[in-house]
C-alpha cells in the first residue's frame, strides 16, 4: 500500500505537463494558480520547425518540470491533413486566438500571456541559438519584470 502511494505522488508530482486545446479554461486555471499561460501556435503535421521545438523544449524533462510548476500550456494547432484536421469549435477557437495573437500567421508561434489574456513576450520561429535553458530564462525574466 504504501509504495502504491509513493508511486502516485511520484507520478503525480513527474508528471509532463498537460497542453489543453481550451484558451477559456486556461485562463481561468491561471488566474486561480497565479500562472502564466504558455500559447503555441503550432502546424503539427507540416511545420518542421514547430515539430522541432515540442521535441526539442516543450518535451525536455527540464521543461515539463518548469511547466508544471509555472505555466499553463495552450496550444493552437493549425494541421493541414484531412486525416488531422480538428473539429470546426476548435478551429474557429484556434482562429479567434490566432486573431488576437498571431494575426500574421507564424508558426511556430509560441506566446507569453497573463491570466488576463495580455501578451507578456513572443517567440517567432525557432531560433537556432534556442534551448531549453535560455528560453525557460526568458520566460521567467519576463515574469519577474512584471
Amino acid at each position: 500500500m504504501k509504495s502504491i502511494i509513493i508511486s502516485l505522488c511520484f507520478l503525480l508530482f513527474f508528471s509532463n505537463p498537460d497542453w489543453t486545446l481550451d484558451f477559456e479554461k486556461a485562463k481561468t486555471e491561471a488566474n486561480q494558480s497565479k500562472k502564466y499561460i504558455l500559447l503555441n501556435f503550432s502546424g503539427s503535421d507540416w511545420c518542421i520547425p514547430c515539430i522541432k521545438l515540442k521535441k526539442d523544449i516543450f518535451e525536455s524533462e527540464i521543461f515539463q518540470k518548469y511547466a508544471n510548476e509555472n505555466l499553463v500550456l495552450v496550444r493552437a494547432d493549425f494541421p493541414r491533413l484531412k486525416k488531422n484536421q480538428l473539429d470546426a469549435k476548435q478551429t474557429a477557437q484556434n482562429e479567434q486566438l490566432a486573431e488576437k495573437y498571431n494575426n500574421q500567421g507564424k508558426f511556430p508561434l509560441t506566446v507569453l500571456i497573463d491570466a488576463n489574456g495580455k501578451k507578456v513576450k513572443e517567440w517567432d520561429g525557432y531560433p537556432n541559438t534556442l534551448t531549453t535553458e535560455s528560453f525557460i530564462n526568458e520566460i521567467q525574466t519576463s515574469t519577474h519584470a512584471r
